[in-house]
């Protein structure tokens, strides 16, 4: 039986790619975190996988002290760092490294396809920088490695979605600020069938931008959501309120990007969900 193995795997994302590839019949290990410190146990865990993913790290929607943003970069860059030593040290080596990164990595000015893009100055950015460049570590050991850059990530049961659903089930839910901002996102199902479609195309690596290939705005989602729930969406959140909740972490809700798929598409991936109606029309009603 082929073993896959996630770092991160009990958050929203992990859970579900254990799902998923345990219905493929694939053996899941969640490696923990004190796994990850010990070069010796982590380095038998990967030996033993043919996939190994790294999903690992701090929740960026939070406020953003000065020591949580040390806990988002040391949680993604460690975590990387280590899982790439394992792996130099291993004896056996897996098939394919799947690491992750954000859209946060762009600057707000156009939209970007992996090739034709301005990154960002910010926090954010340079932590999806510094998190990429220890991934692709493992390039340089022989290791088929690519990243997935993340849309903002929805299903059920989880994810930004399970916060943002009530108070628009209340009536009072509307849009952040203007809505102007960008919203690149992505249906799980999607999100999970790309990880299966990069494991099954071997010639695929490098960077990946994981979202819809139709973008929106947050105008838009709140207008779907409005929709699909029948509630009325009236209530702008103004960013003075995002301000003093999260500090400067309200640059998550509040500075969007706008991504496009283009190696996915161009490699012949098949998106289910190609819109923001049709993606919150599936998980909600």
């Amino acid at each position: 039986m082929k073993t896959v193995s996630i770092a991160g795997s009990n958050g929203f994302v992990g859970t579900k790619l254990k799902h998923f590839f345990e219905s493929l019949g694939f053996k899941v290990v969640g490696i923990k975190r004190e796994e990850l410190k010990d070069i010796n146990k982590l380095s038998k865990i990967i030996e033993d996988s043919e996939i190994v993913i790294n999903l690992a790290g701090a929740n960026i929607i939070n406020r953003w002290s000065e020591s949580y943003k040390k806990l988002l970069y040391s949680s993604r860059i460690d975590t990387t760092k280590a899982l790439v030593n394992a792996m130099n040290t291993a004896k056996q080596k897996p098939k394919l490294f799947i690491s992750t990164s954000a859209v946060g990595i762009y600057d707000n000015s156009k939209c970007h396809t992996e090739d034709d893009a301005i990154y960002a100055e910010d926090f954010l950015a340079n932590v999806c920088k510094d998190w990429e460049n220890e991934a692709l570590e493992a390039k340089k050991i022989g290791i088929r490695t690519a990243i997935f850059r993340f849309g903002i990530v929805l299903g059920e049961g989880g994810g930004a979605l399970e916060k943002m659903l009530l108070p628009f089930k209340l009536g009072v839910g509307g849009t952040i600020g203007n809505g102007s901002q960008y919203f690149s996102y992505i249906h799980i199902e999607d999100l999970v069938n790309a990880y299966k479609f990069l494991y099954e195309n071997e010639q695929l690596d490098g960077v990946f931008n994981l979202c819809a290939p139709n973008g929106t705005t947050n105008k838009g989602l709140t207008k779907a959501l409005g929709k699909a729930l029948n509630r009325p969406t009236i209530f702008p959140v103004p960013q003075f309120v995002l301000n003093l909740i999260f500090s400067e972490g309200a640059k998550v809700l509040t500075d969007g990007q706008c991504a496009v798929p283009k190696r996915l598409v161009d490699s012949g991936f098949k998106f289910q969900f190609n819109s923001i109606e049709t993606t919150i029309k599936d998980i909600v009603e």
